[in-house]
């Protein structure tokens, strides 16, 4: 009999108690001075978590909305974009911008690679009339991190705009809006945050609020503007999602009481445990070099059906793990190490994985995998040389 279902996806993401019990509060109405206080306090505790000094904008949609509202807000019908493209997300951006009447350029990154930014360069340079660039901060459908601040230190030496999907990354992976440079960073409250789906943050740059306030709003919906006049009543344009903000105030107090340092040092840990375990089982790693913080990816051997691997997983063991996408699907495995998800949460997923690989084709990992992570996982906490973090934090 199982005891405890696992959800280590690249979301939904398990929900803490506190979350829980946050959302479930009486009703408040959204036009009150009650919500008033609650919209003051997650405004200031979103500005830390962004890195930024401006305003975050709450919207009542899923990340793709905050996709769609940046792409209708900062650009008019006929200017160029630059896509990076490396999975499907990268494609979302580009499907997003087509349908604004964007004339869409593209950078076509092999799925499991990271951009390089010098071709971003290499882009502007020789077409200085691109009005921005769309990229992923964390490709959720291959597990690769994109070099946003390098990227930003060359887009922010042109015109071009530069959006980023933090989706997946916000939260999990530092992303110091202001002090990168990024104009456009936005997420979805599923993942990093730790709440249900259906709310979406989105942030501009000064120089990105200018672009905004210039042109019309692309749609009647997401009016930035409008929500940033709105916000500044400490309220929302349209009806507002109550309980996810009540939830939001109560997550973020869980995400910062420690500090940013103290939640990257932890997400590293449990990207360095997840990657170490699934190389000792004889994984191949998706992404070799340039990998997320919040899930990883792994292809499965020649003549292993992924889909099966995932079905036993979660009817034997009670674990939710992630298939591959598009040409990935049956070929891969993504197993998600983000939201309300710690160390041994992350065990009970590896071993379900080993052993559902086991039950479908007799695969076996060597014995001491999950002592193998374990031993990766204390030495990134404790910065030793080969496992220390990067030097990337936000200060």
């Amino acid at each position: 009999m199982l005891n405890k279902f696992r959800l280590l996806t690249p979301g939904p993401t398990p929900l803490p108690e506190r979350v829980r019990l946050a959302l479930a509060r009486d009703m408040v109405h959204h036009r009150k001075k009650e919500f008033a206080a609650v919209m003051e306090r997650v405004q200031e505790r979103l500005r830390t978590l962004f890195g930024t000094q401006d305003t975050v904008l709450p919207l009542s949609c899923s990340g793709t909305g905050a996709m769609t509202a940046a792409v209708y807000s900062l650009f008019a019908p006929g200017q160029k974009v630059l896509v990076v493209e490396g999975g499907k997300f990268g494609q979302r951006w580009r499907e997003i911008a087509v349908s604004r009447g964007l004339d869409v350029r593209s950078i076509d990154v092999p799925w499991g690679q990271a951009v390089q930014p010098q071709a971003v360069a290499d882009a502007l340079r020789d077409d200085p009339s691109l009005a921005g660039v769309l990229l992923q901060h964390s490709e959720t459908s291959t597990g690769v991190l994109h070099p946003v601040r390098e990227v930003a230190a060359v887009t922010r030496k042109s015109a071009a705009l530069l959006l980023v999907d933090g989706i997946s990354a916000v939260g999990l992976t530092p992303c110091p809006m202001d002090q990168w440079g990024i104009d456009c960073l936005l997420t979805g409250s599923q993942k990093g945050l730790m709440l249900p789906p259906g709310l979406a943050l989105l942030a501009l740059s000064p120089r990105a609020w200018e672009r905004a306030e210039k042109q019309a709003p692309g749609c009647f919906y997401f009016n930035l503007p409008g929500e940033k006049a709105k916000l500044a009543q400490k309220q929302t344009l349209f009806t507002s999602p109550v309980n996810l903000i009540a939830g939001l105030d109560e997550s973020l107090a869980v995400l910062l009481e420690n500090g940013l340092d103290a939640l990257y040092a932890k997400q590293w840990a449990l990207t360095m445990l997840a990657r170490t375990s699934l190389a000792a089982m004889g994984l191949k790693l998706f992404a070799q070099t340039d990998f997320a913080w919040g899930i990883t990816s792994v292809l499965l051997p020649d003549g292993i059906d992924g889909r099966e691997v995932l079905r036993l997983a979660a009817e034997r063991h009670g674990v939710c793990l992630a298939g591959g996408q598009d040409h990935l699907k049956g070929r891969m495995v993504r197993v998600g190490h983000m939201g309300w998800v710690d160390w041994s949460d992350l065990l009970g997923g590896l071993y379900a994985l080993n052993q559902s690989l086991k039950d479908v084709g007799g695969y076996c990992a060597s014995r001491d995998y999950l002592e193998q992570g374990m031993a990766a996982y204390r030495a990134a906490l404790q910065g030793q040389p080969g496992q220390a973090l990067p030097p990337m934090l936000h200060s």
